[in-house]
C-alpha cells in the first residue's frame, strides 16, 4: 500500500508484538480443544509452545447450549470418560472461569500470549474478563456477522479465518467489519488437508484485495513444508494446531503438530525470515574470501568500499 508515493506496511499490535509485513512472523500454536478438558494437558502444551518459541497459544471457547443443535444434545457417544450425551461431552471439554484464570497465570509466568476463538456471543462476554490481546474467528464463523461484530466491538484486534468460504463471503465479512484492527488468515478447512487443496497463492490474492490488513495462514495439513511455503509467500502470521501426541483422542489431533515438530516449524520460519533478505544484490562479507580465492578475472566494476 502506498501513501504519498511511499510504501506503507500496515501492522497491528497484538500484546507486545507487531504483526505485519516487515515484522517477524507471529506464530500461533493452536491448542484448541486438544487439551480434552485437562488443565494439566493445556499447561504442558503451553510449555511446549514456549519451548518452541511460539508467540501465542490459542484455545476455543463455546457455550455448549448455543453451539450444539438441540436435536444433538441427547445423542450418546463413546468418549475417554465413558459413554455420555453429546451435550455432556461438550461441557466436559470446556474450561471454567477458574481454569482460564490458571491458564492466564501460567501464560503470564512463561511470557507467552494467549487468545481464543469464541464460537458464540455469550462466549465473548465470558472471555472479556481476561483482557485478551486479540480474538480469532474460526472459519465456521465467517458468515456469523453478529458474532464477528461482537468480537470487533471489544476494541481488540480480530483475526478472521477464511476456510470453507467463498470470496463473496470473505468480502461480506470484511465489508461488515471494516479493515481497521483486522487480520485475515487464508485457510482450507479439511482435517487433515491434502496439499493439493491448500491453494497457498490465495495469500497473494488476499494481500492484493486487502493491503490495509496483515494477511496470514492457518494450516491443517500434515507436515511442515507447506507452512514454510506460506511464510515465503508473505504470510505475516501462521497458526497450526499442536498436540502432545497425534494418536490422542479427539477430532483435531491427527491434523496437529507435535511439540518436536513445532520446534522445527518455528526455528525454520526464523531461518526463512533471515534468508529472505532485502532484494538488493551485494557481495556479502562471507563471500569475499571465496571471491579472492576463486575469481581469476576481476570485473571493471569496482566493489564498494
Amino acid at each position: 500500500m502506498k501513501t504519498n508515493g511511499k510504501e506503507i506496511h500496515p501492522s497491528i499490535k497484538i500484546g507486545n508484538r507487531r504483526v505485519g509485513d516487515g515484522h517477524p512472523v507471529f506464530v500461533i500454536a493452536e491448542i484448541g480443544i486438544n487439551h480434552n478438558g485437562s488443565l494439566d494437558t493445556a499447561k504442558r502444551l503451553i510449555d511446549g509452545a514456549v519451548l518452541a518459541g511460539a508467540d501465542a497459544v490459542k484455545f476455543q471457547t463455546r457455550t455448549p447450549e448455543l453451539c450444539v443443535p438441540r436435536d444433538q444434545w441427547d445423542i450418546e457417544r463413546d468418549t475417554p470418560w465413558g459413554r455420555m450425551t453429546y451435550i455432556d461431552y461438550r461441557h466436559r471439554v470446556e474450561f471454567t472461569k477458574a481454569d482460564y484464570a490458571e491458564i492466564d497465570r501460567h501464560c503470564r509466568e512463561r511470557n507467552i500470549l494467549w487468545l481464543t476463538s469464541c464460537w458464540d456471543e455469550s462466549a465473548v462476554d465470558f472471555m472479556e474478563q481476561f483482557s485478551l490481546p486479540c480474538y480469532k474467528a474460526a472459519s465456521a464463523s465467517l458468515t456469523d456477522i453478529p458474532l464477528l461484530k461482537k468480537m470487533k466491538s471489544t476494541g481488540r484486534p480480530l483475526i478472521i479465518s477464511t476456510g470453507m468460504s467463498t470470496l463473496e463471503e470473505i468480502r461480506a465479512a470484511v465489508d461488515a467489519l471494516g479493515t481497521d484492527n483486522l487480520l485475515i488468515a487464508h485457510s482450507t478447512s479439511s482435517y487433515p488437508c491434502p496439499p493439493g487443496d491448500l491453494n497457498l497463492r490465495m495469500i497473494h490474492t488476499l494481500k492484493a484485495l486487502y493491503p490495509q490488513c496483515p494477511i496470514g495462514y492457518s494450516g491443517h495439513e500434515v507436515g511442515l513444508a507447506t507452512t514454510w511455503a506460506a511464510v515465503s509467500l508473505g504470510a505475516t502470521f501462521v497458526e497450526r494446531h499442536i498436540t502432545l501426541d497425534r494418536a490422542m483422542w479427539g477430532s483435531d489431533q491427527a491434523a496437529s503438530v507435535e511439540i518436536s515438530g513445532l520446534i522445527r516449524l518455528v526455528s525454520n520460519i526464523r531461518d526463512i525470515e533471515r534468508a529472505m533478505g532485502d532484494g538488493i544484490k551485494k557481495v556479502t562479507a562471507t563471500e569475499m574470501a571465496q571471491r579472492k580465492k576463486l575469481r581469476r578475472v576481476e570485473s571493471a566494476a569496482a566493489l564498494p568500499n
